[in-house]
């Protein structure tokens, strides 16, 4: 019955894409472009502030001036009839969300990769002094070419500088992403980006944002006091390179954190090419990295010269083009030193050939000319520590991690050469670096109770974090999913997500009598249940609202459940019955059910039928002309008057 609806008459709603925390988002067509397009629509609590709405309008109109290949472009801003709408493009993909819960951790060049375009869409809001203040997956696209894509910024705006929702004591954003500053409160800047962009990528290494808790108030709380666990000590995959970045992004204090979007894209792309990143040489982490080799130990400004940086206004596929590009041709040194090395030997094997047919007692333990030093006694420092005092020695050292449950994550559990031993002074010293105890493999326990998870991950040896949420497929009490992944490996100790149902959500439905029809469509969308529109008469509700629905208002439903909605057509037609001969109380009967009135008129009609006595002796409208219900009917009833008889007398 009722047709799509098209916004100011030129977009034709489709379907319902995604639901967020002030606005839907439908899958569109311009009809007068003829293009598919996504539809925003803000949801109605907020159409209803006026100093929202104005905010709303002028950052979706400063939005729609960042053109970039990673930002979601805004095509058109609008209101009808109260709603309010932003026209933007629609990106064939998915959001980073439904990836990471798909995949968990990405590997971590990809995530650099992804990270790096974000960044480059967050310069170019910069540049044009747009913050966007809520960066998390769910508004990070993936197209299905690759492309990254960011979006929401014009609406994170407004959500901040809307008066109902910046009262004292109020913080804005999404807790888990959301900065240091942003919880307190305080004004956010282009840091509190960076800050977001860091919670993204820890997300995108280790599979689960840096704090969690069961309340946003928890969440936030972490963000200003408690230390973040480096991605490395999670993910052993985590090159310390890359921690050091997602490091310095989260510092609590913006002033130590990357100062522009540009700084934290370059110190990325720096990792992309094999070069040592800024951070990496300030961070805490790089006490755990290994030894930097020759191409990368000159300063950091003489590493921002070497490094040919692409600009973040080329497109993401010119970027990685450039980074490749600059790859250095092979060189022809390793063949120079091989031969070398080919010589020595060869001059070495006849000297000791020489010394032993002369019969010397002597039995040289290292090349002649070269020093003999002892190899000192490392055990238990950090991996930097003694990779300084051994590199000072004049040895060059080379870093394996090992699993070790005895020593600290970071430290130097042996040597080879063993500390002791003389050596000749240009070895290589092998460093075995605790990695922490061995892995062990997580259970899985989607599907199970919760006591039954808890009893499970516990035996391991895990500490376990429980999160609630509504869901309409799993029963209440059952586990939904769990954080990392059941099968993968990690230290015993460490914290495992699990996720328990509450059961499905439920919704109280609202009365929805004399609502116009288009309302309550976007109304019981918006809330995930089906309309189902069918025409009923009513004298009282007007065409086209809402006369009743099924189930009635007050009663629970479940998103994705049908309502019957019952939408007026107007009064009904009837036929005026035929009246003559009924008693008043029987014409009142007949009338109500017809849903007509009718009026007894006060002056009866003379009758000379005794029968029509006090019964309807005569009718307006007549019988058979069709009134609409509710018209009245003029009914007269007889009034008898015996005949009077004429005597004749004679005379």
């Amino acid at each position: 019955m009722q047709q799509r609806r098209a916004l100011a008459d030129r977009y034709e709603l489709i379907s319902h894409i995604a639901r967020g925390g002030m606005a839907d988002v439908f899958e569109a067509n311009d009809r007068m472009l003829e293009r598919r397009v996504a539809v925003k629509i803000l949801h109605q609590q907020f159409s209803g502030d006026d100093t929202f709405v104005a905010r709303f309008r002028k950052e979706a109109k400063a939005a729609a001036n960042l053109s970039h290949p990673n930002i979601v472009s805004i095509y058109d801003w609008g209101e009808d009839d109260g709603t309010y709408f932003i026209v933007m493009e629609l990106i064939k993909g998915r959001s980073l969300r439904d990836v990471l819960k798909s995949e968990n951790a990405l590997l971590p060049r990809r995530a650099a990769e992804i990270a790096i375009e974000v960044g480059s869409a967050l310069e170019i809001a910069h540049r044009n002094r747009v913050i966007h203040r809520d960066n998390k997956p769910g508004n990070i696209l993936l197209a299905g070419d690759g492309t990254v894509k960011v979006t929401d910024f014009g609406i994170a705006r407004a959500w901040d500088d809307s008066q109902e929702l910046t009262k004292t004591g109020s913080v804005i954003g999404t807790a888990t992403y959301f900065s240091p500053e942003q919880a307190k409160g305080e004004i956010a800047d282009e840091r509190s980006d960076i800050y977001s962009l860091g919670v993204v990528l820890y997300e995108m290494l280790v599979g689960r944002p840096p704090f969690t808790g069961e309340t946003s108030v928890s969440v936030a709380y972490q963000h200003v006091s408690a230390e973040v666990p480096p991605p490395t000590h999670l993910n052993g995959d985590v090159p310390v390179e890359l921690g050091s970045i997602v490091m310095k992004a989260l510092e609590k204090d913006p002033a130590r954190r990357y100062q522009s979007a540009d700084e934290i894209r370059r110190d990325l792309l720096l990792f992309l090419q094999g070069n040592m990143p800024i951070a990496a040489t300030t961070s805490p982490l790089s006490q755990t990295a290994p030894a930097p080799s020759p191409a990368v130990e000159d300063s950091p400004t003489r590493i921002l010269h070497q490094a040919k940086i692409p600009p973040a206004t080329v497109p993401p596929d010119e970027a990685y083009r450039r980074v490749h590009a600059e790859e250095r041709q092979p060189s022809q040194l390793p063949f120079i030193i091989t031969s070398i090395a080919l010589v020595a030997g060869l001059l070495f094997g006849i000297y000791f050939l020489l010394t032993s047919l002369a019969g010397s007692d002597a039995t040289p333990t290292t090349i002649p000319g070269v020093a003999n030093v002892v190899v000192p006694d490392v055990v238990g420092e950090t991996q930097v520590d003694a990779r300084i005092e051994l590199q000072g020695m004049g040895f060059r050292v080379t870093p394996i991690a090992e699993a070790n449950a005895i020593f600290e994550v970071g430290t130097v559990i042996r040597t080879e050469p063993a500390a002791g031993e003389t050596v000749a002074e240009d070895s290589f010293i092998t460093t075995y670096i605790s990695a922490g105890p061995t892995p062990v493999v997580i259970p899985t326990v989607e599907g199970s109770t919760q006591e039954r998870a808890i009893e499970q991950l516990d035996g391991q040896g895990f500490t376990v974090e429980v999160l609630t949420a509504k869901d309409n497929d799993v029963d209440a009490g059952l586990v939904i999913s769990q954080s990392p992944a059941g099968g993968s490996d990690a230290a015993p100790g460490a914290v495992v997500q699990i996720v328990v149902s509450e059961g499905p959500e439920t919704i109280t439905l609202d009365d929805l009598l004399g609502r116009s029809v288009r309302d309550v469509a976007f109304t019981l969308g918006n809330l995930g249940l089906i309309a189902d529109f069918q025409p009923e008469s009513s004298l009282d509700i007007a065409e086209g609202f809402v006369v009743r629905t099924e189930p009635a208002a007050g009663e629970v439903v479940r998103p994705g459940d049908t309502v019957i909605v019952f939408e007026s057509t107007g009064p009904a037609i009837v036929e005026v019955p035929d009246f003559f001969g009924m008693s008043p109380q029987e014409a009142q009967a007949l009338a109500a059910e017809l849903g007509i009135e009718i009026n007894i008129s006060a002056l009866p009609i003379p009758v000379s039928d005794q029968g029509l006595d006090g019964r309807v002796a005569t009718q307006n409208p007549d019988p058979g002309v069709e009134v609409t219900q509710g018209a009245e009917i003029t009914l007269r009833l007889g009034d008898y008057i015996q005949p009077t008889t004429t005597t004749t007398q004679g005379t």
